[in-house]
């Protein structure tokens, strides 16, 4: 059988998106990293009618509010709803986890753009209370003149139950 359907000619057949390819993949970007509807978008919910705002992008990108029948809200909702298997786009090319740092680079260089710079090694605690305090946490509280030294850590006794009295 699959021999007879790789022997077919196939042709395929697609239509031409309903406002071109840019409106198309602006369209499908929406819904890349989010849900269908957030919930501070639904306005009201009884058992006749859900309303919620929504962006008309044909009349200027005015917020309307839209009512629907709970069904026609579900079936809506769930045409949005990924089939098992497939996820939602994280990130996906230059900014992937997995090459984030080395493809940013590579593509700043190719712009002609300064690369981005180094941050700062982070400030220790020692530095930072010396410098918004003016104290030094290793000089002992008491006689101001000798230097504290980490021997280990203290631990606290385990929390136990009250004694039980004996009748």
């Amino acid at each position: 059988m699959l021999n007879a359907l790789y022997d077919s000619d196939w042709v395929v057949y697609t239509k031409p998106s309903f406002g071109g390819p840019a409106q198309l993949l602006d369209y499908l970007g929406r819904y890349t990293h989010r849900v269908a509807i957030a919930n501070h978008r639904l306005v009201s919910l009884t058992d006749e009618a859900v309303r919620f705002r929504y962006k008309d992008y044909a009349h200027g990108n005015r917020s309307k509010v839209l009512t629907l029948e709970p069904a026609e809200f579900i079936r809506r909702f769930l045409l949005h709803v990924l089939p098992t298997g497939f996820m939602r786009i994280r990130h996906y090319g230059l900014i992937a986890n997995r090459a984030q740092y080395h493809k940013l680079a590579q593509a700043r260089a190719a712009l002609e753009h300064p690369p981005v710079p180094v941050p700062a090694q982070p400030e220790s605690v020692e530095a930072f209370w010396l410098r918004v305090a003016q104290l030094d946490i290793h000089r002992c509280p008491h006689c101001k003149a000798g230097r504290m030294i980490v021997i280990g850590p203290i631990h606290a006794p385990r929390a136990r139950s009250p004694p039980r009295l004996m009748p």
